[in-house]
């Protein structure tokens, strides 16, 4: 196994496309897990950015995963030390994924590629430029379901759009600095391309088989307004 020698002498266990995760022993790219080091005191420490110093071990981005590292004492027998584990490790990982989430949507939003209201979404979707749609789980069902449909419409002509739906509409108005939002979508850009990731990655974690689902490939409403070849609401 190749090791790189890290500038404060510590040593990664993998370089490459891969990594091995501690659980499964399965290699996934790092984008599809978590890397966790130790921190000063042998308490193990998510780092979702993978920035911080030290050796690093990495699990499938899985909350069950997490929870079944901690019964085997995974973690103790990668470091090849005493690990000591938060109180509920599973839970800080989640809420460290979602405030990643929510930086990267307030990072597009100062990126100038966010459209927010019922109004300027159905525009943006009418011009066939829109990468993702941030859909708040508290808005008006018919909302939902509306846009849905809107989307269904693009990926049946070829347009994939990700749609985001479990942040609620506060979360989202907090990252877009508005009171609340329930509705936004986002034109194809570099910083929708790093909120796409980030929200497929906390869907993955959240998902009992941890699967990255393509847009393509969701749950989504049946399609309308394809017969006379005019998008939803022509």
């Amino acid at each position: 196994m190749v090791k790189r020698r890290k500038s404060d002498g510590t040593e990664d266990d993998e370089t490459g496309s891969e990594r091995t995760c501690i659980v499964t022993r399965e290699k996934r790219p790092p984008d599809e897990m978590i890397r966790f080091v130790l921190d000063p005191t042998g308490q193990v420490t998510p780092d979702i950015r993978r920035k911080l110093p030290g050796r690093g071990v990495w699990i499938g981005a899985k909350a069950k995963l997490l929870a079944d590292a901690a019964k085997r004492g995974a973690f103790s027998k990668a470091f090849k030390q005493a690990a000591t584990l938060p109180g509920d490790l599973a839970g800080d990982v989640d809420k460290l994924l979602e405030q990643d989430l929510l930086q990267a949507l307030s990072m597009a939003n100062k990126a100038g590629v966010v459209a927010a209201g019922a109004f300027k979404v159905e525009e943006a979707l009418a011009k066939g430029q829109t990468a993702m749609l941030v859909l708040a789980r508290d808005s008006a069902g018919d909302g939902r379901k509306k846009f849905r449909q809107y989307r269904n419409y693009l990926l049946e002509n070829g347009i994939e759009v990700y749609c985001l739906e479990f942040l609620d509409s506060q979360q989202i108005g907090l990252a877009l600095g508005r009171a609340s939002v329930v509705h936004a979508a986002l034109r194809r850009s570099a910083a929708t391309a790093a909120l796409i990731a980030r929200a497929q990655r906390l869907e993955a974690y959240r998902r009992e088989d941890g699967t990255l689902v393509p847009p393509s490939a969701q749950e989504i409403d049946s399609p309308a307004g394809q017969q006379d070849g005019r998008g939803p609401g022509s």
